[in-house]
């Protein structure tokens, strides 16, 4: 099975919609256009950013297929698929038309909470369903669980098919040890904007990237920067996006990049329930940032 280079910056994508709540291509395929000509390395398709858990499997198939049409050839193309259900998720993997993706991305079960074995079992039959290789997610703040480190590194090593993880505990020790210890070809990814400079400082390849869908050009400069060891350049750009950092997540993501995307005349600034826009005070600081950037 061919690997991916995940070196770089890879951008999460978010899902437009219209008025009518519908999935809007003709939005979708601006972002994408947006985001490639802005110099992304790679896109995430269908992952947290991209509202996927309001999304029906039909409409999940459908964008995957626009993507791989509009987007396919020009990038490599990831695909999110995780679950709480091992066996519906397998399933899903198993049935879905991947043609066109390079990898899969797979976050940690939700909710149930299961335990350092149950997450093992649960990848290791993700990795024996794919086609692809996998990329592991791990986002305690969002799933309620933390893949360990061992964890982590023990499926690594069993499965030559899972190449990395996106790691967003922002557990500096945890992330090290992954960096550290994993095998040679292994690659640990931050899963976290903020924390992409420091985490890079210490040997990630990387970040799947929020910021990048408005400002792939000027983010992915930091973290072509970093991977150049020119840290100290590297650093202004960083400072540069702190306070956009946390103005983004105030009330949810997507719910801040969505308002920028649609500051920026690219979308709708339009959420599937249970998110909601930002408020008008959330709005009114990343005005200030966007004419503070330009």
């Amino acid at each position: 099975m061919k690997s991916l280079d995940l070196k770089g910056m890879g951008v999460a994508l978010v899902t437009p919609f219209d008025t009518d709540h519908n999935i809007d291509y003709t939005s979708l395929e601006k972002v994408l256009d947006h985001v490639i000509g802005g110099g992304a390395d790679y896109l995430v398709v269908l992952g947290t950013t991209g509202e996927t858990a309001t999304l029906d499997d039909d409409e999940k198939h459908a964008i995957r297929r626009f993507i791989a049409e509009k987007a396919g050839g020009r990038i490599p193309l990831i695909a999110g698929m995780g679950g709480n259900n091992t066996r519906r998720l397998v399933n899903e993997i198993s049935s879905a038309d991947l043609s066109g993706y390079s990898a899969i991305l797979s976050v940690a079960p939700f909710y149930n909470k299961p335990s350092q074995k149950g997450l093992y079992c649960h990848f290791a039959e993700v990795a024996k369903a794919s086609p692809l290789p996998v990329i592991l997610y791990n986002v305690p703040g969002r799933t309620g669980v933390n893949i360990s480190s061992a964890t982590t590194l023990r499926l690594a090593a069993d499965f030559p098919n899972i190449i990395g993880v996106k790691e967003a505990s922002g557990n500096f020790k945890q992330i090290e040890e992954l960096i550290t210890n994993g095998p040679a070809d292994f690659q640990v990814i931050s899963g976290d904007d903020a924390l992409t400079y420091p985490l890079m400082s210490l040997g990630a390849v990387g970040v799947i990237s929020v910021v990048g869908n408005a400002f792939p050009k000027e983010f992915g400069k930091m973290v072509r920067l970093c991977l150049d060891g020119d840290f100290k350049s590297a650093l202004p750009v960083h400072y540069r996006f702190q306070k956009l950092y946390d103005e983004l997540f105030i009330d949810g993501n997507p719910a801040g990049i969505k308002y920028l995307l649609h500051e920026m005349g690219l979308i709708h600034n339009v959420l599937r329930l249970p998110l909601v826009p930002t408020s008008i005070e959330t709005g009114n600081k990343i005005d200030r940032f966007l004419e503070a950037f330009s």
